[in-house]
């Protein structure tokens, strides 16, 4: 009888040990699900404020600085003019430093590089607003395989030009998520972009589908040389770029595409071997 008494206890025992531990990992990943959710609903928040702030500043920016590129080809153009002008007046063989040619050509380059500024700001004035702006959905359901194929056909011979082979291992069936195809063509062109940039001059650019029960796993994968640990937690910054002339909103937005369409996007990589993103989809 007390043997009895002795292996309930003991087993009972146990069995509270593993609940409790079973307890513990459960409300672990619980506890790091809300962090997550949390950190996502503040970043959205931040976006959402700073989208109803900028909205009416950039406007305001717009405005002038199409009147201001409007202006400057007017001005390259009476340049021309005055140009072609000095040129029918003006021996072909002779143009001193401070002949009418010669400064006429000097203005137009100058003018040519005014246009070429106000250009690249209005660039930076809509990616801002693509990464900060509001970001209004219009999701349909649609294979995920599909959109990359179509990708991949249109932007295969600018890796091409750049000595860059694009394999593709898509799994069978079709993967259909509800999502915006316009914004989604966006985020994995941002991806493809990034790879090429990073490769230089050569390499490969990886793109794998895989499913699981409730979601759809797009894997873009580069062979660059990969990116340190210590960045890992900026590549997502807005602003953060190591590109000359970049503007550091291109994964930032990427994510933020990503995040609309309740997925998640995960960089892996190290120095020398690479890098890889991982983008899971809720399945339809």
């Amino acid at each position: 009888m007390e043997y009895v008494i002795f292996s309930f206890c003991l087993g009972a025992t146990l069995a509270a040990l593993v609940a409790w531990q079973l307890s513990v990992r459960w409300s672990k990943k619980q506890h790091h699900k809300e962090k997550k959710l949390l950190r996502r609903t503040r970043r959205a928040e931040r976006l959402a404020e700073l989208g109803t702030l900028t909205s009416g500043l950039a406007h305001e920016i717009r405005n002038p600085l199409s009147t201001i590129k409007m202006n400057l080809q007017l001005l390259s153009e009476n340049v021309e003019r005055q140009l072609k002008q000095a040129k029918e007046s003006q021996d072909p063989e002779d143009e001193p430093l401070d002949s009418p040619v010669y400064n006429y050509r000097r203005y137009l380059r100058k003018l040519n590089l005014l246009v070429g500024e106000t250009d690249r700001l209005s660039e930076t004035l809509n990616e801002f607003l693509r990464y900060a702006g509001k970001m209004e959905l219009h999701p349909k359901n649609c294979d995920i395989n599909a959109i990359l194929d179509d990708l991949i056909d249109f932007f295969e011979p600018q890796a091409h030009r750049k000595n860059i082979q694009i394999r593709k291992s898509l799994c069978s069936g079709k993967l259909e998520c509800p999502v915006d195809i316009d914004l989604l063509k966006q985020a994995f062109l941002n991806l493809f972009i990034n790879a090429i940039q990073a490769m230089e001059h050569s390499g490969e650019l990886i793109i794998r589908t895989s499913c699981t029960a409730e979601s759809v796993l797009i894997n873009i994968t580069d062979t660059g040389p990969g990116i340190d640990p210590q960045l890992k937690e900026k590549i997502f910054d807005a602003y953060y770029t190591t590109r000359s002339g970049g503007t550091g909103l291109g994964l930032p937005t990427c994510r933020r595409i990503i995040e609309e369409h309740r997925g998640h996007i995960n960089l892996q990589s190290e120095p020398g071997k690479g890098s890889n993103f991982t983008i899971e989809l809720p399945l339809a």
